[in-house]
């Protein structure tokens, strides 16, 4: 056999292993833990509030996905991290540090409470002060 004839075979098997049909990875949110939270300051009441939110997922089939804010009140305002966890597939079992921007959206002037739920009845709660 001829090595170009070698050659197109091993790239023709290859062509079919990459068509082949892989199973579909089903996903699931969940709820995270935040271990740490950065609150910057100068906001006022014409401006749009963010933090920085960060924590560590269990292993890399965890992607961040979003940040729900439920606005209790004008002053107290709880945060829950939900990120999507692959199924069905392998995943890399190693602790995958994440840090993600989070817009709260225009507060009022005034002393603000933050809470960042944990989903184990654990939370985290910091201060923001809008002038």
């Amino acid at each position: 056999m001829k090595l170009s004839a070698i050659v197109f075979s091993v790239f023709l098997g290859l062509g079919v292993l990459a068509n082949a049909e892989t199973p579909v990875q089903s996903q699931r949110e969940v709820q995270i833990g935040i271990s740490g939270v950065y609150v910057p300051g100068g906001f006022d009441s014409a401006s749009d509030v963010y933090v920085v939110v960060n924590g560590v997922f269990q292993n890399g089939c965890y992607k961040w996905k979003r940040a729900e804010v439920n606005h209790r009140d004008d002053f107290t305002h709880q945060v829950k991290s939900i990120a999507s966890v692959s199924e069905g597939g392998m995943c890399v079992m190693v602790l995958v540090p994440f840090q993600k921007e989070v817009r709260l959206g225009k507060f009022l002037a005034g002393k603000h409470i933050l809470r960042f739920e944990n989903g184990d009845g654990t939370y985290l709660e910091k201060t923001l002060l809008v002038e």
